[in-house]
């Protein structure tokens, strides 16, 4: 990122929070110049004061990039400043949940490059997953340079269509606080079985935790990681029992809780 196309023609980051900072932190670290990029933001923190950004300051006339990260409902306010470099060679990349890509060509042009993004809170430690999906004016060479950014955060998956991006959302977008009720209802659990709540926890959250980073490294996928730890007849057999039931357990409930995420999605969508 040192001397690529986004150090030289300069990235704009618009909304600098949580997932911003996550970003900005993961390029910095990846060599992108500090002086490479403009960031507008009403409140920026003291981390973002001490990067070496340039803050608040006059925008560049050609970025590489501009990367949307503000919250949907200030869309309106921050977008009109950046109509000029609508229809040109600068990238769009909106990482701003529920806003469709014609919204960005209505407001910015219909032949600005937009590629929308939908990244998920693990961002935050470089654990992030995030899908991208681009208009036709995006190019391949745009596309890759998104998908770099993002992967300062974590893995990217691409597309087939934005319509999948409801789906998205119900899964990986909102699927991080299922699991941290998973977390919740395990350690309670465990307390009912006697466990003091601070072990209770300690023993939910590392085992949460300690799972999924198997899920991701072992070359067996999760069907077959399950199945490794269940003996015939033993204490998981017995719990799965419970958890796999076709009408009771865990399968429908999954399927009706990203159903309702996804469902939403489409609402806040189209307004």
């Amino acid at each position: 990122m040192q001397n690529g196309d986004i150090a030289r023609r300069g990235l704009v980051l618009l909304g600098c929070g949580k997932m911003g900072s996550a970003m900005l932190e993961g390029w910095l670290k990846r060599g992108l110049p500090a002086t490479s990029v403009w960031v507008s933001d009403p409140h920026p923190s003291d981390w973002l004061k001490a990067q070496g950004v340039r803050l608040n300051e006059q925008l560049p006339a050609d970025p590489a990039i501009v990367l949307v990260a503000v919250k949907p409902q200030m869309m309106t306010e921050a977008l009109p400043s950046l109509v000029p470099l609508g229809n040109g060679g600068t990238l769009f990349l909106s990482v701003a949940a529920g806003i469709l890509i014609d919204s960005y060509e209505r407001m910015l042009g219909a032949e600005t490059p937009v590629i929308r993004a939908m990244p998920n809170t693990p961002a935050a430690v470089g654990q992030g997953i995030t899908a991208i999906v681009g208009n036709a004016h995006a190019s391949a060479a745009q596309m890759a340079q998104a998908e770099e950014l993002l992967s300062a955060v974590g893995g990217v998956v691409r597309l087939e269509a934005e319509a999948q991006m409801d789906a998205v959302t119900g899964v990986s977008g909102s699927g991080p606080a299922y699991v941290f009720h998973m977390i919740e209802c395990l350690a309670a659990a465990g307390e009912a079985q006697g466990l003091a709540p601070e072990l209770a926890m300690t023993l939910a959250r590392a085992t949460v935790a300690g799972a999924g980073a198997l899920a991701m490294q072992a070359d067996e996928d999760p069907a077959q990681l399950r199945r490794n730890v269940t003996s015939p007849n033993g204490t998981t057999q017995a719990g799965l029992e419970v958890l796999m039931d076709a009408e009771t357990g865990l399968p429908p409930l999954i399927k009706a809780t990203v159903a309702a995420a996804a469902d939403r999605s489409r609402e806040l969508a189209n307004g």
